[in-house]
């Protein structure tokens, strides 16, 4: 019997994290009110310091305001239970503890029957570690997971919690940033979006931006025209950047249109900038999961300065829609999408029914509860798709060949 409950959200964030908690909290209190709620701090960092809030009776009867924002209430970190050493390095967990015996002993000491994870590819995959340790050490207690990531690449689920409202939040930050155009002559315009892997956010926040275009007036005779608003190169990692052809052409849109605006995945070209990086001697820089640090690297930069060069660019302006996009609260989509998954979860756990709740893509995107072991990270979006080939065609750029690694 379900006495007690966590909730943590971990990772990044995303447009669903505070929405999906406040869908958890509304669930329970709907069909299971006697059940305890507790939120661990900054997500399984509070979990090893057993460092939590109370879910009272004040938050249980205000919790729907918490679909009114974004970010998470009870705050995120990136940790990664199996590695020791960085846990250690950061007074986490002492020399020679095995974290996933350190969370499991605090969840018991908690009192905790369930605990929630609320995260991406990495936050699941600690979830698994950590299920997967409860259960082969009897320690009786049900994990679920719920799926953010603005990537949208977790395996094999359909659609992951907040995507949906990042793509529509970077068009709505693009809106702002290509009015720029102007500002100064032959403008490079490089809007950065993230996707470390995945070009899935760049691909729909672009569709999205167009989709904007499609509702506007223009007036070309004053110099308001669609075509210098418009996005002149999508590049995303799954495809490959042929450098000196797409340079060829956009100069030619460069000298035609007066300005250049690219949507560019922050994970395309990744391989080659951190190869150009090693091979000058360069450290490149890692988060605790071995993912390159991104904000370190900061490929529109690398792109802006490959292409400002040939297209006699005289002004290069890079912009990054990430963290405005990530931190916005979910749009209708987003939360239908999460009040169908918070649900299922509540009714899951209390069955004590483990696993990730999504649409599974493996089995006719019914809406499941899905094995730890068949989640992974690192989807890549398919650039196969008929709306990614008609929104190439729309801006004028040949489809890509697929990069042979992601």
């Amino acid at each position: 019997m379900v006495k007690k409950v966590a909730i943590l959200t971990a990772g990044g964030f995303a447009p669903c994290l505070s929405s999906a908690i406040g869908g958890l909290i509304e669930r329970y209190t709907q069909v299971a009110p006697e059940v305890e709620i507790i939120a661990y701090r900054h997500g399984y960092q509070g979990l090893l310091k057993g460092d939590y809030l109370v879910v009272d009776d004040t938050v249980r009867a205000n919790a729907a305001l918490l679909h009114k924002f974004g970010g998470s209430p009870v705050g995120n970190s990136r940790v990664k239970l199996t590695n020791a050493k960085d846990l250690v390095k950061r007074g986490l967990v002492a020399e020679g503890d095995n974290p996933l015996k350190v969370a499991a002993d605090r969840l018991v000491a908690d009192g905790v029957d369930v605990l929630h994870t609320i995260g991406g590819d990495d936050t699941n995959t600690t979830a698994a570690d950590l299920a997967a340790y409860l259960a082969e050490h009897d320690y009786g207690l049900t994990v679920v997971g719920l799926p953010k990531t603005i990537d949208n690449d977790v395996v094999p689920i359909k659609q992951s919690l907040g995507a949906w409202t990042a793509a529509e939040q970077g068009a709505i930050f693009a809106e702002n940033i290509v009015a720029e155009h102007n500002s100064g002559s032959r403008m490079l315009i490089v809007h950065e979006v993230m996707g470390r892997h995945c070009g899935w956010l760049t691909a729909a926040t672009a569709a999205e931006y167009r989709k904007w275009l499609d509702t506007q007036e223009w007036l070309p005779e004053i110099g308001l025209s669609r075509e210098a608003w418009d996005i002149h190169g999508v590049y995303v990692p799954e495809g490959v950047i042929d450098l000196a052809k797409e340079a060829e052409r956009l100069s030619e849109v460069m000298d035609r249109v007066g300005n250049v605006t690219i949507f560019l995945s922050e994970g395309a070209g990744l391989d080659s900038i951190v190869a150009e990086m090693e091979a000058a001697g360069e450290e490149v820089p890692r988060d605790p999961f071995g993912h390159v640090k991104i904000d370190k690297i900061n490929p529109g930069a690398w792109f802006g300065s490959k292409f400002a060069k040939k297209l006699s660019a005289e002004k290069v302006m890079i912009q990054k829609s990430g963290y405005f996009s990530r931190s916005a609260a979910a749009n209708d989509a987003d939360l239908a999408l999460i009040k169908q998954c918070t649900d299922l979860a509540v009714d899951s756990a209390l069955r004590g029914e483990p696993g990730v709740v999504g649409q599974d893509e493996e089995n006719g995107d019914v809406l499941s509860v899905i094995a730890f072991d068949r989640i992974k990270g690192g989807k890549p979006f398919d650039i196969q798709q008929d709306w990614f080939k008609e929104l190439l065609a729309g801006i004028g750029q040949e489809f890509p060949a697929p990069a042979t690694a992601h």
